[in-house]
């Protein structure tokens, strides 16, 4: 038993250098390719794409650029006003890890209207061409709602269809009793590159008709993903994401008090929307969250993107997020070879697995595209960990809802030490562990189980306020 053991030890040792060497050169080729590669983009988004892209309004009034926002007053005079980088920074973007360049050389043919003193914020006001308000405003090409695709993103039907209607708003898919039948309202927030089906396929056909005739539930696709609204100039920041999901969920169905289920980023936007709504939660479901305490002396955004994507060739999962975190152009490239022609690959698929395989999984992961799940990714994940020890502690200190939380035994995207970390900033949280079960089929194939487990704990849950 003793030479097994030690043999045991020599064999896991050996594996570990092994990776680390591998590791080592794999990602030293891949810094350079990525390198490459941000050169070429570069090259064919000069030739192939416009060098910025306003973002469309509902209102005819505003137009909000990448550096500003152009005003149109009453009497139709345009002005561009610019913030100080400092104060925008802090104020409108200050959940992000990336922000748009300057538009001072689109506007240096302007000429400086007023400036403010010094010591104070910087306010520039320029004079705008009519025709540049004009386009904004929708009066040229005709009413623009969304910026069109990038020319390395899918421009089919499915994944622009959201670009032919003027509504600014997610896809929702709503089952259960109409709004005055329903007792509570249940939200499901999907993952990172998921969508609602992640849901709706699995948990929705599987509920009981108790809980159909009780409760409403509404799966949501996130801003950038599924059939929801992609637009190519937004920086999916925690603050769009949170106003999309009140003005497509929250306002439109008149939900008043709430269950919501989240399943791995979207537990970071269930605590921020729990945060957000104190008095409406009924109860905090999260699948596999990505919390992760920060050591003092470290910077947050850092720790987690490394934690999340340690930069490893093994496990295979971890690989893959070490592409998608540390890799822009690299990742950009799979969604060119991938998302773009996502038709032919889920054909493939299907021929090759004879149908076998979960055709939602594949449709959720290629329903997306780069600037969306880069962003996402950073701005979400990494760029929030400095706020979940405060979303937690409101959690703890000034809501009264039941909190569970499960894990699977297996996941190696998400660790287990990750639930427990939420239990110990949360003592009344609950976690449950579910053995041989990964960061996917934690839902995927016990889904019966689960919708029991959710119906129990609606029916359970403690009443806010």
């Amino acid at each position: 038993m003793a030479v097994m053991g030690k043999t045991r030890s020599v064999l896991t040792l050996t594996g570990r250098l092994i990776n680390e060497a591998l590791s080592f050169i794999v990602f030293s080729i891949l810094d350079l390719v990525d390198f490459l590669l941000c050169f070429l983009y570069k090259v064919a988004d000069f030739f192939f794409e416009a060098e910025w892209k306003p973002c469309y309004c509902s209102s005819s009034k505003e137009a909000i650029t990448n550096s500003g926002k152009i005003l149109v007053s009453e009497q139709g005079e345009s002005k561009i006003v610019c913030l100080s980088s400092t104060k925008l920074q802090l104020e409108e973007i200050s959940d992000t890890l990336y922000t748009r360049p300057s538009l001072l050389s689109e506007v240096s043919k302007l000429t400086t209207r007023e400036t403010t003193k010094k010591g104070s914020t910087v306010r520039s006001t320029f004079t705008v061409n009519s025709t540049i308000v004009e386009m904004l405003q929708g009066k040229i090409g005709g009413q623009l709602c969304h910026p069109i695709p990038r020319w390395s993103d899918c421009d089919c039907k499915s994944c622009t269809s959201w670009t032919s209607s003027c509504k600014e708003t997610l896809f929702v898919r709503a089952d259960g009793p109409k709004d005055h039948d329903a007792r509570e309202d249940v939200i499901f927030i999907h993952g990172f590159i998921s969508s609602s089906a992640f849901w709706t396929e699995t948990l929705f056909p599987n509920f009981s008709r108790a809980a159909k005739s009780n409760f409403r539930l509404l799966a949501v696709d996130l801003l950038g993903f599924g059939r929801s609204p992609k637009p190519a100039d937004s920086m999916y920041t925690l603050r769009e994401h949170l106003e999309m999901i009140e003005q497509s969920v929250l306002e439109p169905h008149k939900v008043k008090s709430f269950h919501v289920v989240a399943h791995s980023l979207g537990c970071i936007l269930a605590l921020a929307l729990a945060v957000k709504h104190p008095n409406s939660i009924k109860s905090l479901t999260l699948l596999a969250p990505p919390y992760y305490p920060i050591p003092k002396g470290v910077q947050a955004t850092q720790h987690v993107m490394r934690m999340v994507a340690p930069r490893r060739v093994w496990p295979v999962i971890a690989f893959g997020a070490s592409i998608a975190c540390w890799y822009e152009h690299i990742s950009r490239t799979v969604c060119l070879l991938i998302c773009k022609n996502h038709r032919f690959v889920e054909f493939l698929a299907k021929l090759v697995t004879r149908n076998r395989m979960r055709t939602f999984l594949l449709e959720g992961f290629f329903c997306h595209t780069h600037n969306a799940a880069w962003h996402t990714l950073h701005n979400i994940i990494c760029g929030t960990a400095g706020k979940m020890d405060a979303y937690l502690d409101a959690v703890r200190d000034h809501l009264k809802c039941d909190v569970n939380v499960f894990h699977g035994r297996d996941d190696e995207l998400i660790p287990v030490e990750c639930s427990y970390n939420v239990q110990s900033r949360v003592p009344r949280a609950r976690v449950k562990v579910i053995e041989k079960k990964d960061h996917i089929t934690i839902v995927v194939g016990r889904q019966k189980a689960f919708a029991r487990e959710l119906e129990a704990i609606w029916n359970n849950s403690s009443p806010t306020g």
